[in-house]
């Protein structure tokens, strides 16, 4: 079963919310599982619900019924650049990602990005504690403290995470090659950008930027205890933010592999909690960028080496 409900006219609520009816196909398929006495593999596309007690739901009811279910973005699979992944068990302390589009959408897509990697981290998954989104002013100002303690991230990963970039949008656009430098950002960024800042309960901090105009592809950062240079990469989807030749391929590929052999490629924990992530994050900016604590979103879970 393939729940993909995206494309369509769908109304919004205050938050700005899109309703996406993926909690009512799924109510729909399961009561044709529980009529059958039959059930059979399902894919969600993207995050499982735009409200965090429907993705609750569809996970513990996969329970129920015993079905196999994966969900979420095409990123974690995708090509990377360097073909590398978050080394087993390292200790990682900070993670910053960079990328497109906005809330509601793209957000997913980038916290996909960064929950693929350090859910490998010693320990495993141990869920998120608190979200803190910031719009527009409040944006630069954090970009601006150059610290996690003053209220930003790391100006390090920062950096790596643009370095990384293959469509990082240059300062002068005659000569095409000038890195931009921080005064140059807020001219260059298209749209309002945004961030989710949130902390790990082991005490792992990330960091989500929406820079919508100054990159055109999504890269992550991360600073790991013991080492000297950032882990980074590129999540590789093709020419760019709206040009994606072949970028559903591998997530199709791992789609196939669970209807044959009944297994997901990796735990629905993952999507359940940047569900979470993304909806408590929308959350932060409709209370006006107030910190929001997230007790629902202790989800721990343990990938395979």
């Amino acid at each position: 079963m393939l729940l993909i409900a995206e494309h369509g006219r769908y109304p919004k609520n205050e938050k700005g919310q899109t309703l996406w009816p993926r909690y009512e196909f799924f109510r729909e398929t399961c009561d044709v599982f529980r009529a059958s006495g039959l059930s059979v593999p399902v894919f969600c596309d993207k995050h499982l619900s735009w409200k965090w007690e429907w993705a609750l739901e569809i996970v513990e009811t996969s329970r129920e019924l015993g079905f196999s279910m994966f969900a979420g973005s095409s990123l974690p699979v995708c090509r990377r650049i360097p073909s590398i992944d978050m080394p087993w068990g390292a200790e990682v302390e900070e993670i910053v990602s960079v990328g497109v589009g906005g809330v509601d959408g793209y957000d997913i897509h980038s916290l996909e990005a960064m929950q693929c990697l350090v859910e490998r981290r010693r320990g495993g998954e141990t869920g998120v504690v608190w979200i803190e989104a910031l719009r527009s002013e409040r944006f630069w100002q954090a970009l601006r403290s150059d610290s996690w303690e003053a209220g930003g991230w790391d100006p390090t990963l920062f950096e790596a995470c643009l370095c990384r970039s293959q469509s990082l949008t240059p300062a002068d656009k005659i000569y095409r090659h000038t890195y931009p430098k921080p005064e140059d950002l807020s001219r260059l960024v298209a749209s309002s950008p945004v961030a989710y800042r949130f902390e790990y309960a082991d005490g792992l901090r990330a960091s989500m930027l929406l820079m919508e105009g100054l990159v055109h592809d999504i890269t992550a950062a991360a600073r790991l205890r013991n080492r000297r240079d950032p882990f980074s990469l590129l999540f590789y989807l093709g020419s760019g933010h709206g040009m994606q030749p072949n970028s559903f391929n591998p997530l199709s590929h791992h789609t196939e592999r669970m209807i044959a052999t009944g297994k997901p490629p990796y735990p629905v924990e993952r999507t359940l909690l940047t569900t979470g992530l993304t909806a408590a994050g929308i959350e932060s900016l409709w209370r006006g960028q107030k910190r929001v604590d997230t007790p629902h979103l202790a989800i721990k879970y343990q990938t395979g080496e």
